[in-house]
């Protein structure tokens, strides 16, 4: 029984599919199969088994989630104890939804550990449904995104982070560019340009597509961002956009902001980690950190520039290409 057969059973059971532990881990679909195949072995259980609605616990499987989430708590809580005992620095792992990944944690990591002596920090980007199971499971120490909430979000907290405001752009030259505002249903049947967090559906661009009823075939996910920015300047179709991250390419004319009513959306990131009495001293330091000018002004910085060597990618994320 290993610690990686322990944590592939317990993403499995919290996540409810081989895929989403698969993704949540940054491995592919047969590894945490393997791992499951051989925990399933020494111990002679099934642990889960398919059902038509996604992965069923059988009733020693059951008993033994809650144990072998322990342990991989534990394991993860020793690793730190053995990391201090050694001086080395303190770690804070974070996840983000693709958007935040890219353009906001970068900075703001940057500036915390700038500040905070003895902290490593690293970043990964995963979908929303994944971070309750990566914060229970200690495989991340606070998770950037979307508020957390329902049963899921047990034991843990979700504080508002930055507030921001979606809008809608396209190429100067877009057919819908010109004229007065337009309601949301003229962009229905255009093709969407979206960031992978565009597609979760947790996420407020997933939400908003899904209210639209835009259909599958009008989505096209890019690897970021910015793909996603250029390709609409290219006058591929439009792309939904935070506001201040944007303005630049407005203000240069290679993106324009189109009138669609109501905007800007006012919505909000939050930073969600274990509650108070159980997060590491590192998390509740940056949790502090947060609310300082100089967290919000690297927050709204809109270049998301980081050296590359500052960050390793952690195994749990998911790493779209």
């Amino acid at each position: 029984m290993t610690l990686t057969q322990l944590e592939a059973f317990v993403l499995v059971a919290r996540l409810g599919s081989v895929k989403a532990a698969a993704d949540a881990l940054g491995v592919s679909e047969p590894a945490v199969s393997g791992a499951l195949a051989a925990l399933r072995r020494q111990l002679d259980d099934p642990l889960v088994t398919r059902t038509s609605t996604g992965m069923a616990l059988s009733p020693a499987g059951q008993r033994f989630v809650s144990i072998a989430s322990q342990i991989v708590g534990l394991a993860a809580e020793g690793e730190a104890a053995v990391r201090h005992a050694n001086g080395a620095p303190e770690r804070v792992r974070a996840a983000a939804t693709s958007t935040v990944a890219e353009f906001v944690a970068p900075p703001l990591l940057a500036a915390f550990s700038a500040r905070t002596s003895n902290v490593e920090t690293t970043l990964g980007v995963t979908e929303s449904a994944a971070m309750p199971a990566l914060l229970h499971e200690r495989l991340a120490d606070v998770c950037f995104g979307p508020r957390l909430t329902g049963d899921t979000a047990e034991g843990l907290t979700s504080d508002p982070m930055m507030r921001y405001g979606l809008v809608v752009v396209a190429s100067p030259d877009f057919h819908l560019a010109r004229g007065g505002p337009l309601r949301w249903d003229r962009l229905v049947g255009e093709d969407w340009l979206v960031a992978p967090s565009g597609i979760d559906p947790s996420s407020e661009v997933g939400m908003l597509m899904a209210h639209l009823r835009v259909p599958e075939r009008q989505v096209r996910v890019f690897p970021n961002q910015a793909s996603a920015w250029s390709a609409a300047a290219a006058g591929a179709g439009v792309a939904p956009a935070i506001s201040h991250l944007v303005n630049p390419e407005v203000e240069r004319g290679v993106l324009c902001r189109l009138e669609v009513e109501s905007t800007p959306v006012q919505l909000m990131w939050y930073v969600s980690a274990l509650k108070v009495d159980r997060r590491p001293p590192a998390v509740s330091a940056l949790m502090r950190f947060l609310a300082t000018t100089e967290a919000v002004q690297a927050m709204h910085r809109s270049d998301g520039a980081v050296p590359a060597s500052r960050f390793r990618p952690p195994v749990y994320v998911t790493i779209w290409s």
